[in-house]
């Protein structure tokens, strides 16, 4: 059983949002939250309060199920473009330059793996450790 959270008009550009996104990636909950809990880059703080909010959605869902042993992962996680708030900037000559405010959205799906699909990740990580 899968849970989404969403977070919309968070004022970073997508661009910086997106390599958060990408540390985290397909790995497990406890290991992304740790990731994200000492990474220094400015959006990680809000990548870690949404994959929490995620989690207690997937709890809501799964009242019977323990989390420690749903081998919670993320199974998706993307940003989107979100509104740009247009600007001008005083320049020389009498000119004006134009500033773009970006803000993004970011949605992560988490989800738990079955036996079938621990099987075959054990069976990748024995073969690219030989």
């Amino acid at each position: 059983m899968e849970a989404v959270a969403k977070l919309n008009n968070v004022p970073t550009s997508p661009r910086k949002m997106r390599l958060v996104a990408g540390l985290i990636r397909g790995k497990s909950v406890s290991k992304a939250l740790g990731l994200l809990k000492f990474e220094p880059n400015s959006g990680a703080e809000r990548v870690e309060k949404l994959l929490l909010s995620a989690l207690s959605n997937w709890q809501l869902k799964n009242e019977d199920v323990r989390v420690e042993d749903a081998n919670l992962y993320v199974k998706e996680i993307f940003v989107n473009e979100g509104k740009m708030l247009k600007r001008l900037r005083p320049a020389p000559q009498g000119r004006g330059h134009r500033i773009r405010k970006r803000s993004n959205h970011v949605t992560v799906i988490i989800d738990s793996l079955t036996d079938e699909q621990l099987e075959q990740q054990s069976k990748k990580s024995k073969k690219a450790t030989k």
